[in-house]
Order: structure tokens, then sequence, then C-alpha cells
């Protein structure tokens, strides 16, 4: 029962209640009822002692503590409900006024939703890229698809050349100490591909089928932990030397390759899906930018709680991907020289901001009238069961409609904020003068920050 609601601090609210008496005296008869079986009695069977004798040994309020773990969750969302509050986080720093067979009094702190208000989302800017697809990029994409149906052949009386795979036995040592997953026998290591540390593959040029040799190397600083920063020297034994012969770019390729039956056809047709993908692209960088803008309009405090079961659900995400590819999370952070409290902390910006967004639609979705029917449920779920090859019911009783309605009007709001963007051209970069003999473009690209190989792989990156 409510007793009071007082807003005591930003996004905190201190509530009262009481717990009526025959709703805790009801509440002590189950926690008797349950921990009776674990206490023994002099002139009684295990289980068999009643609760006035109980209580007589051990005090009138043994079985209090139980009793309001019992009672208070049910008590506690009424009184929310009535106060009006959206709770965020368990509620803390309790402090029990009275506590007996009469009833409880007790004062919570409450951490509530953050009241925000929102203004300008509405015409929100952002560059969208133009899309353009170089036969350059064409040509390349003709040419990873070369190499991938190149024919292996070996490599008699010549030496290592950049682009060959050699084959080679490895062994690594630092300090003069061979070190765990550093060896390796056979390996077959394309020259030039970059998956080992850098100075590895160089220093295997130049040398020729049955030559043993060192290969010195400094392991970079964010490698895994035991090896950051440090010398190693490996120990090189090359077996043999082999080199990708590629087949000829004709139309007997393209149709070996693919569905067309001409070059053109099929050039044409790269062509299509890499404009495809670079319009995807396109889109999201300029959707995340929107969003972006969109959570900059977010200038309330945001409780701590909710950042952190953002964070937490994003790492239980992280997991699963990890774990669905066979390999234990603990593990793989540990190959990254990682662990899952610098995880959460690599998340916590992305996670603010993801925060921000959801509470900017909700807003909007309220300013805008954004009104979600039954039937606009019901339709949710129906496509939900479809999606995932299910029956209906498994759906309803998995998923609660007013999380659907909330999913969905936050779509909605979704829509009426990218319905009013504006999408920029990119900004005309000022040309350099340049001798029209030296004359050359440049075009930047982001590259993801290269993943460190597992330890059992210790020279490659």
């Amino acid at each position: 029962m409510l007793k009071s609601c007082e807003k005591t601090g930003t996004n905190e609210f201190t509530v009262a209640l009481s717990i009526p008496g025959d709703v805790f005296e009801k509440a002590i008869n189950t926690a008797y009822n349950k921990e009776k079986g674990k206490i023994n009695l002099p002139g009684f069977r295990k289980g068999k002692a009643p609760r006035s004798m109980i209580e007589k040994v051990y005090g009138e309020g043994v079985f209090y503590d139980d009793a309001l773990d019992i009672a208070f969750p049910e008590v506690y969302e009424a009184a929310i409900t009535e106060a009006g509050i959206e709770p965020v986080d368990n509620p803390f720093d309790f402090d029990i006024k009275e506590i007996g067979k009469n009833g409880v009094e007790l004062v919570c702190k409450v951490t509530v939703k953050p009241e925000i208000t929102i203004d300008g989302y509405k015409g929100l800017s952002a560059v969208k890229a133009p899309v353009e697809v170089t036969d350059e990029e064409v040509d390349a994409d003709i040419q990873r698809k070369l190499e991938q149906n190149a024919r292996i052949i070996s490599v008699e009386n010549k030496a290592v050349e950049n682009g060959n795979i050699a084959v080679i036995d490895f062994e690594g040592f630092t300090d003069g100490e061979a070190f765990d997953g550093g060896k390796a026998e056979e390996y077959e290591l394309e020259i030039g591909s970059g998956s080992f540390i850098p100075g590895f593959e160089e220093q295997i040029i130049g040398h020729n089928i049955g030559d043993e040799f060192d290969v010195n190397v400094t392991f970079p600083e964010e490698y895994a932990e035991n090896l950051a920063g440090k010398s190693a020297v490996f120990k090189i034994k090359l077996h043999a030397i082999k080199a990708k012969e590629l087949p000829a770019l004709d139309d007997d390729f393209v149709k070996d390759v693919s569905e067309f039956d001409t070059l053109d056809e099929y050039k044409a047709d790269i062509r299509k899906t890499l404009e495809e993908s670079k319009q995807k692209s396109s889109e999201s960088a300029f959707k995340n930018d929107i969003y972006d803008k969109l959570s900059e309009l977010v200038t309330e405090e945001i409780p701590e709680a909710m950042v952190n079961r953002t964070i937490d659900n994003m790492v239980s995400e992280f997991k699963y991907n990890v774990e669905s590819q066979g390999l234990p999370f603990e593990q793989y952070l540990g190959y990254l020289g990682m662990t899952v409290d610098s995880v959460k902390e690599t998340y916590k910006d992305r996670a603010l901001k993801d925060v921000k967004i959801e509470l900017a639609l909700e807003k909007i979705a309220e300013l805008e009238g954004v009104e979600v029917t039954d039937e606009d449920v019901d339709a949710e779920m129906t496509a939900m069961a479809e999606k995932y090859g299910v029956d209906l019911e498994v759906v309803k009783k998995a998923v609660l409609p007013e999380t659907v309605k909330k999913e969905l009007k936050a779509r909605k709001a979704d829509e009426i904020i990218f319905a009013n963007a504006k999408a920029e051209g990119e900004p005309k970069k000022k040309a350099a003068k340049k001798p029209a003999a030296k004359k050359t473009t440049k075009k930047k690209a982001e590259e993801a920050p290269a993943e460190e190989a597992p330890a059992e792989e210790a020279a490659a990156e």
C-alpha cells in the first residue's frame, strides 16, 4: 500500500509503503512452510516443529526477512503503479520503520526513467555519400574471383617472392625460451598477406627450399599481454614454395564461375552488386549520423542503471556470437588481451547513445500522438511467428503485448524522423594545384582495426 511518493533527486523518488498485517502474516506462514524442513528442535522430528515453537526458540522475527522477500514485490508493484512512476532499476536504500505481525512500514528509493524534452527532431540533416562504382573497383572484384579460382603450382629453383606461398616450420622464442602457441609445422603462409606480425613475412622473401634461418620481430604493443612489445626470434625451415596460377579472364572463365555467358555481362552484374552494397552503406552511414544528432538533442541526465543494462545486453549478444562459433568467451577475450570489464568500457559511449535514442523515439511518439492498436500488435506478432517459423501462440507467450506496442511506436517515430530528415551532398574539396604530369586521385578508406589472432598462431597478427 502506497503511503507517499516524493521526488528527492534527479531521476529519483523516495517511496513510503506499508504491508498490511494480514498480508505479512500470510507471507510469514509461507516462509515457515518453506524453511521448517531445515530446522531441528529437540522433541520434534525434523520438519515437524510448529511455527510457534520455532519462534519461541529462535525469536519472533525468525521468518521476517524471508516473509519480507515474499510479500514486498507484489506490494511494491502496486505502489509504483499507484504513484505513476516508471522504475529503471531495483529499489535501494531500504529503511524499515516498523516490522511485526501487525505489518511492515518501510521507505525506499527508486531510480526512474528520466522525463526528457526534445525539440528540433524534424529537419535533422547529415551527409549522404554519393554512390559511385569505378572501373578499378570492378576489376579488383574480378581479380579476387580469379585468385579464388587460381591453380596452386610448385615453384622450383627460385627463391621466395612476394605473393608466393611459403610452406614452413616455425618456432618462436622470447628471451631464449619457446612460448606457447608459437610453433607450427608445414604451415602455408602467403607472403604479402599481412596475416603475420609486421616484419615476419618480409624476412621469408629471398630464401630457397631447404633453407633454415631466423626471423627477428617485435610483437606489437597491443598484442596479448604475455607477448606485447617483446622481441622474438622465430626458427624457420622452408620446405616448399608455391605460387598461384590465375585462370585466363575470358568468357569461358565467366561461364565457370557465374550464371552469365560473357565477360561484359559479368562485369555489369558485379557493378550492380557493388552499387547496391555501396547504397546500403551510404544509407546506413546517413542513418547513423542522424541518430547521432538525435541523441545530442537529449540533454537530460541519464540514469546509470539504464546505460549498464544496455551494456549488459551488448556483452550478452557479443558473447553469444563468439560462442556460437565454438569458442569459449573468456578464452576469446584472453586472445584479445581483454576482460569482460574492459569490453563493457568499450561499449559505454555507444550504450549511452542508444539509451538516448530510445528515450527520444518514445518522446517523439508521445508528441506526435502516435497510436498503436491491438490489431497492429496482433499483426506484428503474426509476422514474428511467420519469420521464425513458430506457432503464433508461442510468440504470444514469449512476448508481452506492451513490449510489441512500445516497439511499434518507436518504429513510427523513427519513420517521422527520417521522413523529415535532409540528406546533404558531400562537401566539395578544394582542388590542390599540382603539376599535370603528377595528377593523381586519392581516396580515403576507413579500415576496421585488425583483430589479434589466437595464441595458437602467435606469429600471426
